[in-house]
């Protein structure tokens, strides 16, 4: 674990969002991108580095890569995020594109991933 590494990911106000987002569900590119309102590829960009950090672990599932942060750093997370007394309002936008895009993600283009697909729900509470 290089801790300069996840700073660096971490330290950028998307990524931030990209890895709340991947602490609890497992997503795709595509799944985030349309989460996010951004375009795949700087949503692609994004990951690339929080990647390279080593915070995530992925599942390749047919076309698709899905995401997840690894269980080793949720703790990091919550004492990162407990430390946040003014939640980004955009936080809980995120949250419930995140619902919606995954109730329709059976017909959506992206599979359900087959490893990664358990939820971590509780890990950041509506408010933080």
């Amino acid at each position: 674990m290089n801790p300069v590494e996840i700073c660096r990911a971490l330290g950028d106000p998307v990524r931030w969002r990209i890895v709340r987002l991947v602490a609890r569900d497992a997503l795709c590119v595509c799944e985030l991108a349309d989460i996010l309102g951004m375009p795949q590829s700087s949503v692609s960009s994004h990951v690339q580095v929080i990647r390279r950090s080593g915070l995530l672990e992925s599942e390749k599932c047919e076309k698709w890569m899905y995401f997840r942060v690894k269980a080793e750093f949720i703790k990091l997370l919550r004492v990162l995020d407990a430390g946040n007394d003014v939640p980004d309002p955009a936080w809980a936008e995120d949250d419930r594109k995140t619902l919606d895009r995954l109730t329709v993600r059976e017909s959506s283009c992206c599979p359900r991933p087959k490893h990664l697909f358990k939820t971590r729900r509780s890990l950041f509470s509506q408010s933080s």
